[in-house]
């Protein structure tokens, strides 16, 4: 059922996903479906406040000491939280100490707003999807838990078809593109109790006729060259890609952006 609610103000806190990677603007920055959605909201209701806190690369750990308490005190109307898959994409990982982690994020952060927002990450197609399919699920199926004990919202883009064609992934096949971001907006709008813009975002893409054996080639070389690599370099140094680089929004302020 939907009731139009009027929400003040947004908190966003997370890594890439809620950054908006690889949403990219003309001017070099990242939009992402936080900002698509604070458009919207702001268009309903004058003097509408965001603040996105989400940084590139964050693990679970990092989104709690850096962004929670932070959040917890601005008091927003709604606050997305959605982390811990970074974790589960390496390759050692403690799921418990994930689980803890986000409990303790989710334990704060749903006394201090009206409506908490927790997801079920979107995953692509392919090979990575399905080496790290049983952590994933086990993160869900946390996030699940406490959206149940914590009244908390929980947004499935996990099981969202469209979400999984590799189409809406950007070329290093981590990050949405910018239909794939418009579509996590509309599924947030939509949870959070408003009308459809476009009821069938989780519907699939009309299907196309795959690119050819050499076309995959070539495109698996430039993946593994621009991206991989230096993911897995990273790795090995203990590096982030988003080491030194502050929260995208980190004051709560009135929203005069673009959808």
């Amino acid at each position: 059922m939907h009731t139009n609610p009027t929400y003040s103000s947004l908190v966003a806190l997370g890594d890439s996903f809620t950054e908006g990677m690889s949403d990219l603007l003309p001017d070099g920055t990242y939009r992402g479906w936080a900002d698509l959605l604070a458009a919207r909201m702001a268009a309903r209701t004058p003097g509408f406040r965001y603040a996105n806190l989400a940084v590139r690369g964050k693990l679970i750990k990092q989104i709690v000491d850096e962004q929670v308490d932070v959040a917890a005190a601005m008091q927003a109307d709604v606050v997305t939280l959605v982390g811990g898959l970074n974790d589960t994409l390496r390759p050692k990982c403690d799921m418990g100490r994930v689980r803890g982690l986000l409990e303790e994020a989710v334990e704060k952060l749903a006394p201090s707003c009206k409506q908490l927002v927790l997801m079920r990450s979107p995953a692509r197609q392919g090979p990575v999807q399905e080496r790290f399919r049983p952590r994933m699920e086990e993160l869900f199926a946390c996030v699940d838990d406490l959206a149940a004990r914590h009244g908390a919202l929980v947004v499935d883009l996990y099981g969202a078809p469209s979400l999984s064609d590799p189409r809406l992934w950007d070329v290093d096949r981590l990050h949405l593109t910018a239909e794939g971001h418009r579509r996590v907006a509309e599924a947030v709008w939509q949870a959070l109790g408003h009308e459809p813009e476009d009821a069938d975002w989780h519907t699939p893409m009309p299907a196309t006729l795959p690119p050819g054996w050499v076309m995959r080639r070539v495109a698996d070389a430039r993946f593994a060259r621009q991206h991989l690599l230096p993911w897995i370099a990273r790795r090995l140094t203990g590096r982030s890609s988003g080491d030194g680089l502050p929260p995208k929004r980190p004051e709560l302020l009135p929203y005069e952006g673009q959808a």
